[in-house]
């Protein structure tokens, strides 16, 4: 695959179609690709989260409880896991473990930050995409609290 097909294939994401192209080929260029085989485990529940990653290729589950039980969700390519740790430390919700031979994109949060700072346009646009994800978030929050109450 080409970079220019990297490029297109981001784009898919939502948080990335909005970037601009220099943003896209920047974040296409310095991401650090990470190969699994099946039953590799990307990250574990509970670790701190230092950035981000794109599924490229293959399946991986996310499992909420890590004890055995049938993983609650299945993520396959074109797919950012752990879109909130690309903007602030967090811990990770779930763990991540390839069900077949995958490969992702990582992307760091440095790296992330990097490129709003040198994309102005694109830091925008990514302030207003999470804006709206919290004013959504809240807004089911209410909704749900006002459904209960």
């Amino acid at each position: 695959m080409t970079l220019d097909d990297d490029i297109s294939n981001l784009t898919r994401i939502p948080l990335f179609a909005i970037f601009e192209a220099g943003a896209l080929r920047m974040l296409a260029f310095s991401s650090e690709t990470r190969l699994m085989r099946a039953g590799d485990t990307l990250f574990r529940r509970g670790e701190p989260s230092d950035g981000g990653f794109i599924l490229t290729m293959g399946t991986i589950a996310l499992d909420p409880y890590d004890d055995g039980r049938p993983a609650a969700r299945f993520v396959r390519p074109w797919a950012l896991i752990g879109e909130t740790a690309l903007v602030a430390p967090s811990l990770r919700p779930v763990t991540a473990v390839a069900r077949e031979p995958a490969t992702v994109l990582r992307i760091s949060r440095a790296l992330f930050h990097q490129i709003l700072e040198q994309h102005p346009v694109t830091a925008a646009r990514t302030r207003d995409f999470f804006r709206e994800r919290l004013v959504d978030f809240t807004r089911s929050v209410a909704a749900s609290v006002g459904a209960n109450g």
